[in-house]
């Protein structure tokens, strides 16, 4: 969980990833004229057909979400802003039955080339082909066997574990933390749903947002939402099907670099604490 809110007030918290932070505050799309840093994968019929040149590349960071790919995707073809989204229903794209033909969680983050007969939909299904691929592979086949995980329901984990964790060196608590509390029947209580919900990415969250009636409201409603809420990377998906041991229920990020997971909730209380008065000299001081 990200924090419980303390009663009566507002209380706050950082939680944007490690690239998250970058991403957000680009605008521009990384578009170039780079290698392909993936194998097309093609096929049958495509395979007969000569393609053109790749003349450059979409590059898709981890963590983004749906909405962000369809716009990058837009700006790489030169298309008018809402024609990928709208590609979405007719692209014949590989999901699990459980997205229900929403693709949110299986764009995979890579590099992907862009050549003149690239379309919306061929450039989806590409991403949707290459997380098949990837989330089919060892060691994330064996590790959702083990961890008895359905590749849909692993990949919502990472998608939180994406938005969540404050360093590479933090998935793997995060990941424990989920799963710790979906096996204690406790409510996630997860701030990257609720922005998800709202569509924004903020580093504050009140008490006012945990009241949001939302089925991604994971401080309202148990288990996890009901579509993953970005598109994780393996880094994030190799956290969840293998976490290390460890109780933790709580964890807040309290500065850069710094996030404190703990089983006592009075110890992350203090801890909350900590992050907000932080927060107001943050604001004191602009």
């Amino acid at each position: 969980m990200t924090k419980q809110l303390p009663p009566g007030g507002p209380a706050h918290r950082p939680r944007l990833t490690r690239r998250g932070r970058l991403v957000l505050v680009v605008t521009a799309l990384a578009v170039t004229a780079t290698a392909v840093l993936l194998p097309v994968l093609l096929g049958g019929e495509e395979k007969k057909r000569a393609r053109p040149e790749p003349t450059a590349t979409l590059v898709v960071p981890e963590g983004w979400r749906a909405g962000q790919v369809y716009a990058a995707v837009d700006k790489a073809l030169s298309r008018p802003p809402g024609t990928t989204r709208e590609a979405v229903a007719g692209a014949r794209l590989t999901l699990p039955a459980g997205a229900r033909g929403n693709p949110e969680g299986y764009l995979f983050p890579a590099t992907y080339p862009v050549a003149a007969d690239t379309t919306p939909a061929s450039l989806l299904s590409f991403m949707v082909n290459t997380a098949n691929q990837r989330f089919a592979a060892e060691p994330f086949a064996s590790g959702m066997r083990d961890a008895d995980l359905g590749p849909y329901e692993a990949v919502n984990m990472a998608s939180i574990v994406q938005a969540e964790a404050d360093t590479a060196a933090d998935m793997g608590k995060v990941a424990r933390v989920v799963r710790n509390r979906l096996a204690g029947g406790m409510p996630l209580q997860m701030d990257s749903t609720l922005n998800y919900a709202l569509d924004r990415s903020t580093l504050d969250t009140t008490t006012a947002d945990t009241r949001l009636d939302s089925p991604y409201n994971t401080y309202q409603r148990r288990g996890l939402p009901p579509t993953p809420i970005g598109n994780p990377g393996e880094e994030a998906l190799r956290a969840v099907v293998s976490p290390p041991e460890g109780n933790w229920l709580y964890f807040v990020t309290v500065g850069p670099g710094d996030t404190r997971f703990t089983a006592d909730y009075a110890e992350h209380r203090a801890n909350v604490a900590e992050f907000n008065a932080r927060r107001a000299q943050e604001r004191e001081g602009r």
